[in-house]
């Protein structure tokens, strides 16, 4: 294995003990961004969280070891080309992809022919994600429901009712995953996320993000985003690792709120930013053991653990995150379920992604455990969206979305 592999792999894994988390059987059952017209799909009744991670574990332990380690493994292409989608998700057979603005074709109708492309099989579709946050950063151009822009301003209800709607046209597409819920709360109107958050205040963020996360249960998989919350750090992730020396006894009584407020509505994913809280661990939040501890003993969450896009941690300049199986590598050795790669990616990211967890098993770098819980996180997802019947073809007679 490469040196420079192992030494990032040893950092994350000696900056704290790794920590198991819950088990798969907690992921809990909730959801996650415009021309409204029928709802999305014919709903059936759901499995019991715990029947379902039952049959993760059992169906995670007859996967081959590259099989897992491709569960784990979101990732992207820029193309609305169905032919190229799915020869990208059989030859990859990863657990998941994110769609972007390169895969919105013009309308409803060819955005469910990609998302039908992306799922070869219907028993255990793939996480289709999609940042729609609507306002700044919104994907489908149909959504003209209230962003974070008014929502901040009104009343909690307007917050659900909007995601709630908003969530509507991400399942209508055949989409189970909305990274729509931005948690970060900042009063500065100069912050890169003030725009985006849906709070001024720790109690009216956190108001706001419970709404939000209760307005798309039942239709999208609701995501948490960013831990541990870009309020405090200035900056843009995008271009660096913001850092703040925040006290963590301060995080919990302010930017920790509304994090705490959305795994109380039942968020099932949390989105890990690449964030340094200094006073907590130098490596971003992404990559810390600690915060992944947190977050699981501390904020009880037990759903599925995402990194927000590896490929930040690339562009930061940072020459420890330069290299991207690396980076992938680490966050799950921190605790992450799913690793997320857009930036800098092409057809043969996501391989070499899955060739270097399985390396990494193989010589002892990431321990089996780690993957083996991060697979059956994520299948019981993908069990519970094929149980819940989501992504199907939308029925005539459904009420209009919102």
């Amino acid at each position: 294995m490469d040196v420079a592999l192992r030494g990032l792999i040893a950092a994350a894994l000696t900056a704290a003990v790794l920590w198991a988390g819950a088990p798969a059987s907690a992921v809990t059952a909730t959801d996650d961004a415009d021309t409204p017209t029928s709802t999305g799909a014919v709903r059936v009744e759901a499995s019991a969280p715990h029947a379902t991670s039952t049959t993760a574990a059992r169906e995670v332990a007859a996967m081959s070891l590259r099989e897992r380690a491709a569960s784990v493994v979101m990732g992207h292409i820029p193309t609305t080309d169905p032919t190229a989608l799915r020869a990208y998700m059989e030859a990859g057979g990863i657990g998941g992809f994110i769609l972007m603005g390169a895969n919105i074709p013009a309308g409803e109708d060819e955005l469910r022919a990609v998302t039908a492309a992306l799922t070869i099989d219907p028993a255990l579709p793939p996480l289709i994600a999609i940042d729609q946050e609507g306002g700044d950063v919104s994907r489908l151009p149909w959504d003209t429901f209230a962003s974070s822009v008014e929502l901040k301003n009104a009343p909690p209800e307007a917050a659900r009712d909007a995601f709630a709607g908003r969530a509507a046209l991400v399942q209508r597409a055949g989409i189970g995953v909305n990274f729509g819920v931005v948690a970060d709360e900042t009063d500065d109107p100069g912050s890169f996320i003030y725009r985006r958050s849906l709070g001024t205040t720790p109690a009216a963020a956190s108001d706001r993000v419970a709404a939000a996360v209760a307005g798309e249960e039942g239709a999208a998989f609701s995501t948490l985003k960013h831990f541990p919350g870009h309020g405090a750090a200035p900056g843009d992730s995008h271009l660096g690792i913001p850092r703040t020396a925040m006290p963590p006894e301060e995080w919990r009584e302010t930017d920790g709120l509304p994090f705490q407020a959305g795994v109380d509505a039942g968020a099932p994913l949390l989105m890990f930013g690449h964030l340094s809280y200094t006073a907590v661990d130098e490596a971003p939040a992404s990559l810390s053991a600690e915060w992944h501890r947190i977050a699981r003993e501390e904020l009880g969450f037990a759903g599925v653990a995402v990194t927000d896009d590896l490929g930040m941690l690339q562009a930061s300049g940072d020459p420890r995150y330069a290299d991207p199986v690396a980076n992938a590598v680490a966050a799950l050795a921190a605790g992450n379920d799913l690793v997320l790669g857009v930036m800098f990616s092409d057809a043969q990211s996501a391989t070499r992604i899955v060739d270097g967890i399985v390396a990494a098993v193989e010589s002892g770098a990431l321990p089996q455990e780690r993957l083996d819980e991060a697979a059956e996180r994520v299948l019981a997802l993908r069990l519970q969206l094929a149980a819940e019947g989501r992504g199907l073809v939308p029925c005539d007679e459904c009420a209009p979305a919102g």
